[in-house]
């Protein structure tokens, strides 16, 4: 089952709403409580794409996982900061898809001149903690009983990683659609590396 990262378009959204509906449905990672619609799911993907980027993990013409980063917080100061996430399909999982999608993720931002990136994982999601440290995050806050899901009432903890020095002036960002193909094509390269062979 051959794999291949690439940007996702709106046309990919049956199969990200795919993937993402039993994480919805099933357990606590998401505080959805309704699966979106693929309508809704292409315009999500749209929406980012006009200022970040949205990559998927394609096998045998099927989304399998995907990527996308979105604003940490709308206010101007806060323009240098984003937070991603990540989701895998179940049969995927612990084959180097999540690592792969988000080493290309980051390496997008990084050319684009995000300075910070963040991660909320609903816990406990030991899984999730794994794959985010070893892509060089660390924990900085636990936000506790924050939302109700599953039955339960659910903490979720902060993770932080730095893609570029503090700069005393930091010049705006680049939209992720002025970035170049040559930029995008090695970000992807550099994600794939991590991909495993089929089993």
């Amino acid at each position: 089952m051959a794999r291949a990262l690439r940007p996702a378009t709106p046309a990919d959204a049956p199969g990200v709403a795919a993937v993402y509906a039993p994480v919805v449905r099933d357990g606590h990672a998401s505080f959805e409580t309704t699966p979106p619609s693929r309508a809704e799911m292409a315009q999500r993907i749209a929406r980012t794409l006009e200022r970040y980027p949205w990559l998927v993990c394609e096998a045998e013409g099927r989304v399998r996982g995907y990527a996308y980063a979105g604003p940490h917080r709308d206010r101007a100061g806060y323009r240098w900061s984003a937070e991603v996430s990540v989701y895998v399909a179940p049969e995927m999982q612990r084959q180097g898809v999540g690592r792969a999608l988000y080493a290309a993720l980051l390496a997008l931002l990084r050319a684009q001149g995000l300075v910070n990136v963040y991660a909320g994982i609903a816990l406990p999601n030991a899984p999730s903690v794994a794959l985010h440290e070893a892509l060089g995050f660390r924990k900085i806050a636990r936000y506790p009983g924050v939302g109700f899901k599953a039955g339960a009432w659910r903490d979720t903890g902060w993770w932080h990683r730095r893609l570029n020095p503090l700069a005393p002036h930091p010049a705006p960002p680049v939209p992720y659609p002025a970035l170049d193909d040559g930029t995008v094509a090695a970000a992807l390269a550099e994600g794939a590396r991590w991909l495993k062979e089929p089993r």
